[in-house]
């Protein structure tokens, strides 16, 4: 077993331990580029795909007519709807129920919905208080429509020449 002069004089050197050490110097006195998360924020794209909403028309009605597209096309199966038909003939959903514990946020959904009703937004910081609450119901994503109707018509603004 022959083993050259070269290696030997390499492993012992400590050669790589020197250049991981220049490479870390390098670093050590340049500008920082860490974000401080709390404080401040990274731009998202407009195309971010974060907690869900239903939205509404201007005129106060919910978009949604249960044609339950956004249910079939779910690969997590996370949505379920239930629906009944109303005096004038059309249907709207009486649940809308979302499991967040089982979604996977690919935005097929929000791609599968004719009227636009169901949106996925820029919200990232949410949380639940108990194992329960994974479930977000009508009322909440009407809720977080309407309290987000703003900034997801300006990012829908902003996608459509990509729709």
């Amino acid at each position: 077993m022959n083993i050259p002069f070269k290696q030997i004089i390499q492993t012992w050197s400590l050669n790589e331990l020197f250049r991981g050490l220049l490479l870390t110097g390098k670093y050590f006195f340049k500008r920082k580029f860490t974000i401080q998360y709390p404080e401040e924020k990274t731009p998202k794209s407009p195309r971010f795909r974060g907690l869900h909403a239903l939205r509404r028309y201007p005129n106060g009605e919910e978009r949604c007519i249960a044609c339950k597209l956004c249910e079939a096309v779910c690969p997590a199966l996370a949505i379920t709807i239930e629906s009944e038909e109303r005096e004038d003939g059309t249907r709207r959903t009486t649940r809308y129920d979302i499991d967040l514990f089982k979604c996977i946020y690919c935005g097929f959904c929000e791609e599968a919905c004719p009227v636009d009703s169901i949106v996925l937004t820029d919200i990232d910081e949410y949380h639940f208080e108990t194992g329960e609450s994974g479930v977000v119901t009508k009322i909440d994503l009407l809720s977080l429509g309407d309290r987000y109707e703003d900034g997801i018509a300006a990012a829908r603004e902003q996608d459509a020449p990509y729709r």
